[in-house]
């Protein structure tokens, strides 16, 4: 294994020639080795003003933040206020979706480990006020229950949202006053923002999407999400710098640096450790945990958690046992190439460990019947159809709905072909990342329930 001088002179060469070769605008990085830090940054925060990317730049960590959310909860927990197996009508009781059996059982952990099996990708803006989380709960009352609560696992957005809700009303404080209070202080950060009037403070990064393919990266049409997504992680932003500090808490059984226990010894570890198994897509990890993601691997588990805004893209993996922590932010371009190759070197250079090995699709596809899979799956913001012509070729067109179309996002169709088992690949990568398409259970006549591309589609009509 390397030292973090090393890593750290690798990265300042390798990372302006990885910029270039993924058309990534700018990116910023840290890495914790025991209680060592080291950070760089290159490129540009926006196209359109071209500020340059520093160490002290913010970028937004997206569903990074569900760990800062779980990590409230858990605090909440460590003091006896909640209780992972009680119903969250415990402690919300106005909390409804359509299916109102599934209401009254959906547990705390099952919002925590995404097993609740409601439909997750809600984000209805409810305004920009401190009780944005408060008008969003009502919001969920007719959204479907796509499986029996802790059947399986469906990453779930809304169901965080929740859990930020949860935390508000325990705390009697909004929900970016319990991260300021709870995390930031006693973690010392100094350029962590929970909205854009913060971030604005900073040098902050603003996204770049693609609208038309080919088109190239260019600056997003609005920095964040809805506010009302906040816990699940439309807000967040900050240094790399920052978010090892919160790894390194994690890493060090809850203590933060001056020896304050921000969780109870043993919940670190309890978060970490593994609560259910995914379908092995090969991407968002082998199982997931209290917030965790995982990646159980031969020399040892890895966990973490990605995140993806409008046009930005965030990576954490900590190595438990190790001390070691990298945390790689970006603003748009081919996010995912880029991560593998510095994530993947900084983990196999200090950590020992295989870094991320991202599915691709076969040289050579081999013919495949696809007819239990033809069919539409619809969700909230998108509809699936697949079909297979009368060559065999299979085909998903994906139409977006809801706050997608209004960004302007259209309709696109894809070639699938057969991965393995019950799964397609997409032939072509969409910003450097094969999803492949597992598709699962059945309908009564044969055909799959379900579709799942890292939460559940369910069959449209089934």
């Amino acid at each position: 294994m390397g030292d973090l001088e090393h890593v750290r002179s690798w990265l300042d060469e390798q990372l302006p020639l990885l910029l270039d070769k993924y058309d990534v605008p700018a990116a910023a990085w840290a890495v914790l080795q025991g209680d060592q830090v080291v950070d760089g940054a290159r490129g540009v925060l926006s196209k359109a003003t071209g500020v340059e990317a520093t160490t002290d730049s913010l970028f937004q960590i997206g569903s990074v933040t569900k760990l800062w959310t779980s990590t409230l909860v858990m605090q909440l927990v460590d003091e006896g206020l909640v209780d992972l197996e009680a119903p969250v009508r415990a402690y919300l009781p106005e909390f409804r979706i359509a299916d109102e059996e599934a209401a009254a059982r959906i547990t705390v952990r099952q919002l925590l480990n995404h097993t609740s099996g409601f439909e997750g990708d809600i984000f209805t803006d409810t305004g920009m006020g401190d009780d944005c989380i408060e008008k969003y709960l009502p919001t969920l009352s007719e959204v479907p229950q796509l499986f029996p609560p802790g059947e399986r696992f469906s990453y779930n957005n809304a169901g965080y949202c929740v859990l930020g809700r949860l935390v508000e009303v325990l705390r009697e404080k909004p929900y970016d006053e319990c991260l300021r209070q709870h995390l930031f202080a006693p973690l010392g950060l100094t350029h962590a923002a929970t909205s854009a009037y913060d971030a604005i403070m900073f040098r902050a990064a603003m996204g770049h999407i693609e609208l038309e393919p080919g088109a190239g990266y260019q600056p997003a049409p609005i920095w964040a999400m809805a506010r009302s997504n906040a816990p699940a992680g439309s807000m967040l932003s900050m240094r790399p710098r920052d978010l090892v500090a919160f790894a390194r808490m994690h890493l060090e059984d809850g203590r933060a640096p001056d020896g304050t226990q921000v969780l109870a010894p043993g919940t670190a570890a309890r978060m970490q450790a593994h609560e259910v198994s995914l379908p092995d897509i090969g991407l968002m990890g082998t199982s997931w945990g209290l917030g965790f993601e995982r990646f159980d691997t031969a020399d040892g588990e890895i966990v973490g958690h990605d995140g993806n805004t409008i046009g930005q893209a965030a990576f954490l993996r900590m190595v438990p046992g190790t001390g070691l922590a990298v945390a790689l932010l970006t603003n748009g371009g081919d996010a995912f190439s880029l991560y593998r190759e510095v994530v993947g070197h900084v983990l196999e250079e200090l950590g020992g460990v295989p870094g991320p090995q991202l599915p691709v699709p076969p040289a050579r596809p081999e013919p495949f019947d696809a007819t239990r899979f033809v069919g539409t799956y619809s969700a909230e913001v998108a509809d699936l159809t697949v079909s297979q012509d009368a060559d065999g070729r299979i085909w998903i067109e994906q139409v977006p709905k809801g706050m997608f179309e209004e960004l302007g996002e259209k309709p696109e169709r894809s070639e699938l072909v057969h991965y393995r088992d019950d799964m397609l690949i997409p032939l072509q990568p969409d910003r450097g990342m094969h999803m492949p398409h597992a598709f699962l259970g059945d309908d009564g006549e044969g055909r799959a329930l379900y579709l799942f591309v890292g939460r559940i589609v369910r069959r449209a009509g089934a």
